[in-house]
């Protein structure tokens, strides 16, 4: 396979030959931090392969690694596996490629709330204010007017829920792990077009995310990308 440009990540230096993992995807891509925030807080290995959809090359590549053709894709050379979907690739590092800490309990009953609560970001947060953002790439003049207040309700709906279920705790559920992986871009998303200030459990939470070195590190590299965001203007200063 032709993976052309690449980024290396991951904590050290190691032989080319032994780098077995290969993520597909983009920095400002919100389900591409997720997992990168996951590989980087299993100190994994890995080479960032950069993809570019307005290049045929690119979407032709994506449509062979993943069902839908969508970011991201991680391969894994060594284990001969191709995988899509964020929470299964983020459940097959934490299980081959494990880190200093679990981002799942290793009992099965106890992964159901992190599996829960990692659900509940992608679809009641990031799904929530996705239509927004294509209502502004995609659809004609006035529609982001159209689409806002159901999704801005949805969105305050979960974020009344994330909020209670943050009382007392430092993360979502139990330990930081996989749910909190989803958060991030989650909330910073999310939050530039529906702010959740007015929740001081989730706020606070949030703050607790920036200050992960993963975090910075996943947000830093994606602020030269940040003035393709279609709202890039209402991204607070201190993530530009």
């Amino acid at each position: 396979m032709d993976l052309g440009p690449g980024r290396r990540g991951g904590a050290g230096p190691q032989a080319e030959g032994k780098r077995s993992l290969i993520l597909f995807g983009h920095p400002l891509s919100s389900y591409c931090q997720k997992v990168l925030i996951a590989l980087h807080e299993l100190g994994a290995d890995f080479i960032f392969r950069h993809i570019d959809l307005s290049a045929e090359e690119d979407r032709r590549l994506m449509a062979r690694l993943t069902p839908m053709g969508k970011m991201p894709a991680l391969r894994d050379e060594a284990a001969g596996v191709t995988l899509a979907e964020t929470s299964i690739i983020i459940e097959w590092l934490d299980r081959h490629h494990s880190g200093p800490a679990p981002l799942l309990p290793r009992d099965p009953d106890a992964a159901l709330p992190a599996r829960q609560w990692d659900r509940f970001f992608d679809i009641h947060v990031m799904n929530s204010a996705q239509p927004m953002v294509d209502a502004r790439l995609f659809m004609a003049e006035g529609a982001v007017d159209v689409v806002a207040p159901f999704a801005r309700s949805q969105l305050d709906r979960a974020y009344v829920a994330a909020d209670c279920q943050l009382a007392g705790r430092d993360w979502i559920a139990g330990d930081f792990g996989m749910a909190d992986c989803a958060a991030v871009p989650a909330l910073f998303y999310a939050g530039i077009l529906h702010p959740f200030d007015t929740h001081p459990n989730l706020s606070a939470y949030f703050e607790r995310l920036l200050a992960r070195p993963s975090v910075i590190r996943v947000l830093d590299e994606a602020k030269p990308w940040l003035h393709w965001f279609p709202f890039a203007d209402r991204i607070p200063a201190r993530f530009r």
